[in-house]
């Protein structure tokens, strides 16, 4: 029996509600954000309703936080850098540094970062502000020359994120390592920014503020298993508990389906029922992983699906359910909220 087809009598605690795409309220203090993504355009994809319409992005960066006492030496993937207490102008690389800036407050103190390909330069979830800011090249590639014209007082990165002598060579430069999972890569990101304490005060109300989530009546997380699913360009991928996303919806309590309780893995498009689950979060790796994951959605054997016919399948944000970061873990714990135990009704 479908995972689904128990909770079909129970009554949905939580409606999902899908505005009409609009004018939104943008991050850090912005004007109104004008972004054109899938999120913002549309509230049903293929019969999956769309999470984040509602998503206030003038929240996402809070006010600057304190920093560290003094000058410090920060040990990382690079080597040892000593890094300056309070730095004013920083150089960010790659999203989950942005991320970090972001969550500490200090976005506004940012004078250069690396860009996406695509239709915008930057995740929509951390506002249309971060946006404006003067990118150093395409990420994974920043370019030292333009990065010593903004003269930065640090640059914060994560590892792989360009050449780090070239870069140690402009300015004191510090790239957390990427293996040991977000939490750990946002410690070494803040500890570039002299703000290690800061840091874990960010993770300790995340901590605490998730599970309290999970066990509000209204979102009954341990009531329900989700399934996340992850749409390639020809691939299907369930994310398990060794992903981003999958962590967070542990730390809220949200149960997983009985094969999704370990490494991530692909699944062929005859083998769909693998995919099971009480309510299934979709994403979309770019346009042709949306083209793909359209065509998988409107098929009879995704149709079958128990989730599918109980109208409990929902199409999230890539970059913030395949991110890294405790700005967009939050928007994770938004999404569980407003959408766990939601139906789609558009």
């Amino acid at each position: 029996m479908p995972v689904s087809a128990r909770v079909r009598t129970r009554l949905p605690s939580v409606l999902a509600m899908f505005a009409a795409a609009g004018t939104l309220l943008t991050g850090c203090g912005q004007q109104t954000d004008d972004a054109t993504t899938i999120i913002r355009t549309t509230t049903n994809i293929a019969g999956a309703g769309v999470v984040g319409l509602e998503r206030d992005t003038s929240q996402a960066c809070p006010l600057p936080s304190r920093p560290d006492a003094g000058s410090r030496p920060v040990t990382h993937t690079g080597g040892v850098t000593q890094v300056p207490a309070d730095p004013q102008r920083i150089v960010v690389l790659g999203t989950p540094a942005l991320d970090a800036a972001c969550a500490l407050g200090l976005w506004e103190r940012v004078v250069g970062t690396t860009t996406l390909t695509g239709p915008v330069p930057q995740p929509d979830y951390l506002g249309y502000g971060v946006k404006r800011i003067p990118s150093v090249g395409p990420d994974g590639a920043p370019d030292p020359a333009r990065i010593a014209e903004l003269d930065p007082d640090v640059i914060i990165g994560t590892q792989g994120q360009g050449d780090y002598a070239a870069l140690a060579a402009v300015a004191p430069t510090v790239l957390a390592g990427t293996g040991s999972g977000w939490a750990a890569e946002f410690v070494g990101l803040a500890a570039g920014l002299a703000r290690a304490g800061a840091a874990e005060a960010v993770l300790a109300e995340y901590r605490a503020d998730a599970p309290a989530i999970g066990a509000e009546p209204a979102v009954a997380a341990a009531q329900s298993q989700a399934s996340v699913v992850r749409f390639g360009a020809d691939s299907i991928t369930v994310l398990g508990t060794d992903s981003f996303a999958g962590g967070v919806l542990t730390d809220i309590g949200v149960r997983r389906p009985q094969n999704q309780r370990g490494a991530s893995f692909t699944v062929p498009a005859d083998e769909l029922e693998r995919v099971e689950g009480d309510v299934i979060f979709v994403l979309f790796d770019g346009e042709a992983g949306r083209e793909y994951g359209e065509s998988v959605l409107r098929s009879d054997a995704w149709k079958e699906l128990g989730a599918a016919s109980d109208q409990r399948v929902f199409a999230v944000e890539d970059a913030v359910w395949h991110g890294s970061g405790p700005t967009a873990a939050r928007a994770v714990l938004t999404d569980v909220r407003q959408n766990l135990n939601g139906y789609v009704t558009g």
